[in-house]
């Protein structure tokens, strides 16, 4: 997969229209069947079981080979269907029509009560999927499941970290910041150094995930949904503790601190490679996603824990993450569970090798995090450290969080709003406000008790 597509593998907006129209899809189909041609779950399998998987991870054909080579039961037959919001739509369209859906598919984690509303997702705790709990953090683990209900196995995730500058920081003598404070003090120290050249950090405004990511950090609870339990829904967007990261990054924007270049674009990419940018805050698949994208400052780029609210906390966020599920029109779900929870699983340490090392994926599964191979592992772009010893009690310290079953809508709220508030249309906790009515109005219309 190419970095273009690595890009929006993580972090592809949906626009407007495709955003909501799915999301609308797909509460619909909450009160529909898979179809009168629906497979007969319960036949037996005679040979080799060709399982059908979609999924847009970097350098998955190398995984899918592998897997295909160590096993003679079961194959896999593996399709990209699109990134993010296109493979989601096909995947709509063919769960409502009963047929046409893969037996695997990848789904981001904050997906999954979108498409477990549909019934459409086969419970792999049916099929030992419960025995491998112990081999994820918690928060990880609660992402794909409620009780012994089990929608999905994670795969990779997103704890938050700082990435700075090196070079930059010591040319303008400014020490790496601990807490928020800290972080606003050094990059008023940079603005008055380098005669406001260069931006302590470039604050996304185009991406949901991100923002939610620091709002989880600060201990903001969005939504409260249970996906066992569907039918309310409580919705939070505007709590004081995501009140507090948005005044923050007001002042840090209209003060000149922080730019508001949309992530993901060449002035941004530039920024990164330039000294345009101190810091980056980003996520635990940032190390290959900065190589790829600002190889011109490799050697420069260090990686430090993300500056915290209150001196001394350990609060973690998460930026992205995505796991495997399990789709009812599989002829053999129990087949398509082993390979769900096989072929990034704990034992795979080859498929883990190709993820890590070719396609940047951070893992969530324990066994792999804690080896040496991937703690110890040095990052020439980043002088040699070991960039995955901050990363990895990032990712043990997240705490958890509730995602909605229409967050298309929910992140196009945010980004929409936030717009607003950096043209000087509104206040970004007004934004805050607008988002949070707007969503309550739109969860209403689709049925859920708000709370």
């Amino acid at each position: 997969m190419n970095i273009g597509n690595f890009s929006a593998r993580r972090v592809s907006r949906r626009s407007v229209v495709a955003a909501i129209a799915a999301t609308a899809t797909a509460v619909t189909l909450a009160a529909c069947g898979s179809g009168d041609d629906k497979p007969d779950a319960a036949a037996k399998p005679t040979g080799t079981v060709t399982v059908k998987v979609w999924a847009w991870y970097p350098e998955f054909k190398a995984v899918v080979d592998q897997f295909n080579a160590t096993h003679t039961d079961v194959k896999i037959e593996w399709t990209n269907a699109g990134t993010g919001q296109d493979q989601y739509t096909k995947l709509q369209t063919a769960l409502k029509a009963g047929k046409g859906a893969p037996d695997v598919v990848m789904l981001e984690l904050q997906e999954i009560p979108t498409f477990a509303l549909t019934k459409h997702l086969v419970d792999l705790g049916k099929y030992g999927a419960g025995a491998v709990k112990g081999d994820y953090a918690g928060w990880a683990w609660d992402q794909v499941s409620s009780g012994d209900q089990v929608y999905a196995i994670p795969v990779d995730a997103g704890p938050m970290a700082m990435m700075y500058r090196e070079d930059i920081f010591k040319k303008y003598n400014l020490t790496v910041p601990t807490t928020w404070d800290e972080y606003k003090a050094q990059a008023e120290k940079l603005k008055a150094a380098s005669g406001g050249k260069s931006f302590m950090t470039d604050f996304g405004a185009n991406d949901g995930g991100f923002m939610t990511g620091l709002f989880w950090q600060a201990g903001a609870k969005p939504y409260t949904y249970d996906i066992a339990n569907p039918g309310s829904i409580g919705v939070n967007v505007n709590s004081a503790e995501a009140k507090k990261v948005f005044e923050y990054w007001e002042g840090m924007v209209n003060t000149g601190l922080a730019d508001t270049t949309a992530f993901h674009t060449t002035d941004f990419y530039n920024g990164l490679g330039s000294e345009k940018y101190a810091t980056y805050l980003a996520a635990g698949w940032g190390p290959g996603y900065i190589q790829a994208n600002a190889g011109g400052a490799a050697g420069k780029w260090r990686v430090a824990p993300l500056p915290q609210w209150t001196a001394g906390a350990n609060a973690q966020g998460d930026w992205g993450g995505s796991s495997f599920a399990v789709t009812d029109q599989a002829q053999y779900p129990e087949i398509a569970a082993k390979v769900a929870l096989e072929i990034f699983g704990a034992k795979n340490s080859e498929a883990w090798k190709i993820g890590i090392d070719k396609a940047f994926l951070f893992p969530t599964v324990t066994p792999v995090l804690e080896a040496d191979t991937f703690t110890g592992k040095t990052y020439d772009f980043f002088g040699g450290q070991k960039v995955n010893e901050v990363f990895v009690p990032a990712y043990n310290g997240v705490g958890d969080l509730d995602w909605s079953p229409f967050n298309s809508y929910n992140f196009n709220q945010l980004t929409t709003n936030l717009g607003q508030a950096i043209e000087k249309k509104t206040s970004w906790t007004a934004a805050l406000d607008t988002a949070q009515e707007n969503i309550k109005t739109y969860a209403t219309q689709q049925g859920f008790k708000v709370q």
